[in-house]
């Protein structure tokens, strides 16, 4: 169990590095997790080594969650005072973000000239 969890955090570490060396717009740990992605690929034995590891890892995943929601609970004064703000900041962007996606969606649907499947009929002559 050691070794599989040292080895994600190397490649946590891996991936900061770049980040920070590169100067890319990417969290490190993403690039960390491509990386691994990639490495598992790549040599399929790890994966199988880093399975049970990883079972657990995600059977516990909402335990991860609690310091955000400590977090959260220790700044309620905070939120009293700018909790309406935030929320339609939150409410805004998320439809916004929605929209935009919709918009780009039906944008290149039109480029590549695709079409609803459910919106073809089926006149019978075949």
């Amino acid at each position: 169990m050691i070794p599989a969890l040292s080895l994600i955090l190397a490649f946590q570490l891996v991936g900061e590095v770049l980040s920070r060396l590169l100067n890319v717009p990417l969290p490190g740990p993403v690039i960390g997790m491509c990386l691994l992605v990639a490495a598992c690929i790549w040599r399929p034995s790890l994966a199988d080594r880093m399975r049970p590891v990883t079972q657990v890892l995600l059977a516990n995943l909402s335990l991860f969650f609690v310091p955000a929601g400590v977090g959260v609970i220790a700044h309620i004064p905070t939120l009293r005072e700018y909790g309406f703000g935030l929320a339609a900041a939150i409410m805004g962007s998320t439809i916004l973000a929605i929209a935009t996606g919709a918009w780009a969606f039906s944008l290149v649907a039109r480029w590549t000239g695709a079409t609803d499947p459910s919106a073809m009929k089926d006149d019978g002559n075949d």
